[in-house]
C-alpha cells in the first residue's frame, strides 16, 4: 500500500516524542482478512514500568470530497479497532 504524503513526518514526530516504531506498516491477518495500519509504536513509561502501545493510521484528506475521505477513514478506524481488540485481547 502506498504511504500517505505525511507518513515520514508523523513517524519522525513520534520518534522525537520517545516512541519506538515497532512496525512500518503494522500488518494484521484476522479471519482471512489482511489489514495494514501505517505504524505501530510503543513507549516505556518509567514511572509505571508498563509499556504503552499505539497504532497510527495517517490520513491527509486531499481528495475533492472530504466527506467521502472521512467515511473511508472512519470505516478503517472501526475495522482496525475491532481487529486489534481481537488480537490484543490480553492488553
Amino acid at each position: 500500500m502506498a504511504k500517505d504524503r505525511f507518513h515520514d513526518v508523523v513517524r519522525t514526530a513520534l520518534e522525537k516524542e520517545g516512541w519506538k516504531i515497532t512496525a512500518d506498516p503494522y500488518e494484521i491477518n484476522l479471519d482471512d482478512v489482511d489489514f495494514e495500519i501505517d505504524l505501530a509504536a510503543e513507549q516505556l513509561l518509567a514511572a509505571e514500568r508498563e509499556g504503552r502501545k499505539i497504532a497510527v493510521e495517517i490520513k491527509n484528506f486531499i481528495s475533492p470530497s472530504n466527506v467521502s475521505e472521512f467515511h473511508t477513514a472512519l470505516g478503517q478506524f472501526l475495522n482496525y479497532r475491532d481487529a486489534l481488540e481481537k488480537i490484543e485481547s490480553d492488553r
